[in-house]
């Protein structure tokens, strides 16, 4: 997500109080900061921390504390730039540390805004070593299935964006704000060139898929309120047709006991050609994975793997749909094209979708709608079938409810990676092969002409993959979703939370043993 805000360096630079103010509910905010520890400091140094805590008004480089974000009890960190430019020592790290492990404690969600040159210079190697310290009391935090946002402000850098400032369940900038590793008076200084321009700023980096988003601190408040909506919230039960008939379209009810489909628009796909529901799975009016979030509660968009890669052939996000909180990703058709499909950062992005969902003690939903992955020279270099292997064994293994939706083409190794999950559901038109039919029939024919027949003797179709054991749920479809997209969502979003519902009430261990069981007696009578 990209502000709509010029793209050049922040100039003013927000205090930590100002933050707060901004994204706090106003008089919410409560101090947990206690005088900085002692440390041994020069008399020189001394009079450095004297001066700071007079031009920054803090004592130390770090706020602390807890608020209310739109009436939600949340901790919080803010990092005050004015004090000896943000930088983390001893004392500092400490009062970062236990704030982290307070908020634990409470189990309340973190939300840390860092502003920092990096490591305290004027202590050496001991505060250097503080981001140990700091990253474990986060990485055990989000153990505990506690969500921790962060909102890097500008400067972010060194050793604090090395750490607690990139290990967030999802993190956003400010517009403009200049964010990495190595500052670029200090690279200067060691290389005696410049760094190249642009680089180090946080739209490249959203760009890139290092960060979620660049939005200033008001859009920032509405967005994380919007997440803890989702990871926070109690899930429902979802609607049932005889409170609410009108929310799933024009059949008689979609839900009967446990969750299943009935009534004549179940078999409306069974004698339509396989081939034919190709056809139809691939009109451009289809509605797409970007057509079901629109049709959810809260919604937010997440982008790239965190790690310097961004494929816009996907999509995902936090999302409730119906009541149940789920982190969802899947094919985004509106960002494929012949000459742009899923690569290996797509599934790299899958996989971070897999450990969010794991770590947050949240479902998983995925969306399958793929005409295959990328078949390039780059794919094969950066490791494309190793990430479907990845894939693969994660799902399979994930201590989460996981539920896979078969929306329209499901082609390949790139359908196959999101489709092993507790649940799996199928659009009536939907389909999947381990190649298009056009390519299995230039294989077994040496012609193309032959795909219609492939298609059924392959058994590719909704209603095969059902009888087959693939496919547990088929959402209709009267008689295309391209007709009637909005309905269409709208049921497909109550069935995937219905199944979530379900699923949630079992153990994980269950989970895993069922899920094993599944796939090992698959193709066996």
């Amino acid at each position: 997500m990209r502000s709509s805000g010029p793209d050049k360096l922040a100039r003013v630079k927000i205090s930590a109080r100002e933050l707060l103010g901004e994204l706090l509910d106003p008089g919410s905010f409560v101090s947990w900061d206690r005088p900085p520890v002692a440390i041994d400091a020069t008399p020189e140094y001394a009079a450095e921390l004297a001066a700071a805590a007079v031009a920054a008004g803090t004592d130390e480089s770090v706020l602390t504390g807890e608020g209310l974000l739109r009436g939600r009890r949340i901790a919080v960190i803010a990092c005050e730039f004015a004090f000896l430019a943000g930088s983390v020592g001893v004392a500092a790290a400490e009062r970062i540390t236990s704030a982290v492990e307070r908020a634990t404690e409470l189990g309340l969600p973190l939300l840390a805004s860092p502003t920092s040159g990096g490591t305290r210079m004027q202590e050496g190697t001991v505060a250097f070593v503080q981001m140990v310290k700091i990253a474990g009391a986060v990485a055990a935090h989000k153990s505990a299935g506690h969500p921790y946002l962060v909102y890097l402000r500008n400067p972010t850098m060194g050793g604090v964006f090395a750490s607690w400032g990139s290990l967030g369940h999802m993190t956003f900038a400010e517009p403009g704000a200049l964010i990495g590793f190595l500052g670029p008076r200090v690279y200067r200084a060691l290389y005696g060139r410049d760094f190249p321009e642009g680089v180090q700023i946080a739209e490249n980096l959203y760009a890139s898929g290092v960060i979620d988003g660049v939005v200033p601190v008001p859009v920032f408040r509405r967005i994380a309120h919007r997440a803890l909506n989702v990871l926070c919230g109690t899930p429902a039960d979802p609607p049932s047709p005889e409170r609410d008939p009108k929310e799933f379209g024009r059949g008689t009810g979609v839900f009967a006991a446990g969750h299943e489909l009935y009534g004549p628009a179940l078999r409306e796909g069974g004698d339509i050609p396989a081939w034919q529901s190709v056809l139809i799975s691939r009109r451009a009016d289809r509605p797409g994975i970007r057509e079901l979030l629109r049709n959810v509660t809260d919604r937010v968009p997440l982008s790239g793997t965190g790690q310097g890669e961004s494929d816009r052939t996907v999509v995902h996000a936090l999302a409730t749909l119906r009541g149940q909180p789920c982190v969802v990703f899947g094919h985004d058709r509106a960002g494929q094209s012949p000459d742009n499909t899923m690569g290996p950062a797509a599934l790299r992005e899958a996989r971070r979708a897999m450990a969010l969902a794991a770590e947050l003690h949240v479902p998983l939903v995925l969306v399958i709608d793929t005409a295959g992955a990328s078949l390039s020279r780059e794919a094969e270099e950066r490791g494309l079938a190793p990430e479907i292997a990845r894939c693969i064994a994660d799902l399979v293994t994930l201590d989460t409810p996981t539920v896979s939706v078969l929306l329209g083409q499901g082609t390949g190794g790139g359908a196959l990676a999101l489709l092993p999950a507790d649940r799996v559901l199928a659009a009536a038109n939907g389909w999947l092969a381990p190649l298009p039919p056009e390519g299995a029939s230039a294989i077994v024919h040496r012609d193309t002409g032959h795909a219609p027949n492939l298609a059924a003797a392959q058994r590719i179709r909704a209603v095969d993959l059902q009888e087959d054991g693939i496919v547990d749920r088929i959402v209709p479809e009267y008689p295309d979703a391209a007709d009637e997209p909005v309905d269409f969502s709208r049921r497909m979003v109550a069935a995937i939370a219905a199944e979530v519902a379900a699923l949630r009430e079992q153990p994980a261990g269950k989970l895993r043993a069922t899920r094993h069981s599944r796939y090992r007696r698959l193709g066996l009578n």
